[in-house]
């Protein structure tokens, strides 16, 4: 397993990137030898309005053909990899716990079938509309009016189903089918 460490918008000393490898290299025993790569990259966000989440640490790896993705934000770069380092390895704890519990309740069932209803994922509501034809602007309108952080919607100008979204950083992004 490889620790890639870059940035953006900032640069990183070494004791830092030192920690980095150390802490998410010891992160990553959790699951042995199936963890992939892991890719860090620490930015920098500048406006002064936002000094508690200064510096902002996202860290991306592969587990037993899962992605796990972490992003976590503080006043200080080492306060940022600290959170980042703990999320990610709750994270790993996580997939692995759903894993063994899986391989148990198939080692319990030989015959193959499945377990309806214990699944954390279930669908427990469903949704239906109809979707008329509308443009950005009035997406974005409507998703205001309903409070939503995204609006799932049949793109008037590309003819496609789209989610308009709200990103973190307060504007919006849209997701198109290529």
């Amino acid at each position: 397993m490889e620790v890639r460490v870059h940035t953006r918008n900032t640069t990183l000393d070494e004791a830092v990137r030192a920690q980095a490898v150390e802490k998410l290299g010891h992160a990553a025993r959790v699951f042995e030898h199936k963890v992939g790569d892991v890719d860090v990259e620490l930015s920098e966000e500048h406006n002064p309005r936002l000094a508690s989440e200064r510096f902002r640490f996202e860290v991306t790896s592969t587990a037993a053909g899962h992605v796990i993705r972490v992003v976590s934000a503080a006043s200080t770069p080492e306060a940022a990899l600290d959170s980042a380092v703990d999320r990610f390895n709750q994270q790993l704890r996580k997939l692995k716990e759903r894993l063994i519990d899986k391989h148990r309740r198939h080692q319990a069932r030989p015959d193959g079938s499945s377990d309806e209803g214990e699944t954390p994922n279930d669908v427990v509501r469903i949704k239906q509309f109809v979707m008329k034809p509308m443009t950005i602007e009035e997406a974005a309108l409507q998703m205001e009016f309903l409070g939503h952080d995204f609006f799932f919607f049949h793109n008037a100008s590309s003819g496609r189903q789209s989610v308009l979204y709200r990103r973190r950083d307060g504007q919006l992004g849209l997701i198109e089918p290529t």
